[in-house]
């Protein structure tokens, strides 16, 4: 099932089996997707091995590759940025750099049984909607859209025990994750998104620390990775092209920086892949 309106406003609503499972593949300019297994699924994700459990719900961007190994039924909700724009709505569903552009962290929630019902319930008026014929069709969908992705994000947040913190902290992790999603290949040191965000590289650490998972620093590194391994595994590029992609000026920093996190150079990961 799909929308589109005038000005190229896209969402594709399917429930992906073993005969369309083509459809997790397609790739539309500046395209989100939420894919939700209704049966255990298995999936590569940028050469990654995935699991997703029944009731899982993953969020990926156009960057994500997504292979499918396995898969029985998933729901996929596709959207792009013309229909509905989480940067510009920000304030009405804050997913932006949590559920999406959250720099190299996949987000991913368990749907709790007690909300179940609400999922289904909003998936059934999606497809209901998609039917429809009227002319507030692109509004109700929006508004479908809008309460999904407002459900995920405040399982994300209790599921990641960011629920206990103030408006302030959670907005700064969600900023800052998002601002190295855009300037990663330019920017590699904390100071550098501590500038734009008009705090202390100290301020940064101590809000992640809450958080206990990964550092700043290390958000940085591993979204440079993520990228050059991408390209590594999915381009013809040579590794001095990538080296120059991901912000490098010369191959041997590049190639250190990479095996000391990898274990092996750039060129062997690319024989390897």
């Amino acid at each position: 099932m799909i929308y589109t309106g005038q000005i190229n406003e896209f969402i594709r609503l399917e429930e992906i089996t073993p005969q369309n499972c083509e459809l997790l593949k397609e790739k539309i300019k500046e395209g989100l997707s939420i894919i939700w297994a209704i049966e255990e699924v298995h999936l590569l994700v940028d050469g990654v091995n995935t699991v997703l459990k029944e009731n899982e719900i993953i969020f990926v961007t156009e960057y994500h590759n997504v292979t499918l190994i396995e898969v029985q039924k998933v729901r996929l909700v596709r959207f792009n940025r013309a229909f509905y724009c989480i940067l510009d709505h920000d304030s009405e569903v804050g997913c932006k750099g949590i559920l999406f552009f959250g720099a190299s962290h996949l987000a991913k929630i368990q749907i709790p049984n007690l909300e179940l019902e609400k999922f289904e319930a909003l998936w059934k008026m999606f497809v209901i909607e998609m039917h429809s014929k009227d002319e507030l069709k692109s509004e109700m969908l929006q508004m479908m859209l809008k309460r999904l992705l407002i459900l995920c994000i405040r399982i994300y947040k209790e599921q990641t025990e960011l629920v206990d913190f103030d408006k302030q902290q959670f907005d700064l992790i969600r900023e800052y994750n998002y601002l190295v999603e855009v300037h990663f290949r330019t920017k590699h040191q904390v100071a550098d998104y501590a500038t734009l965000l008009h705090k202390s590289p100290k301020t940064l650490s101590n809000v992640f620390k809450k958080v206990g998972k990964k550092t700043p620093l290390q958000i940085i590194q591993d979204r440079i990775m993520l990228e050059a391994i991408r390209l590594l595994r999915y381009t013809d590029k040579s590794i001095k092209e990538i080296t120059y992609d991901v912000g490098y000026e010369d191959i041997q920093t590049f190639s250190r920086f990479f095996k000391k996190i990898k274990g092996v150079s750039p060129s062997e990961f690319k024989k390897k892949a």
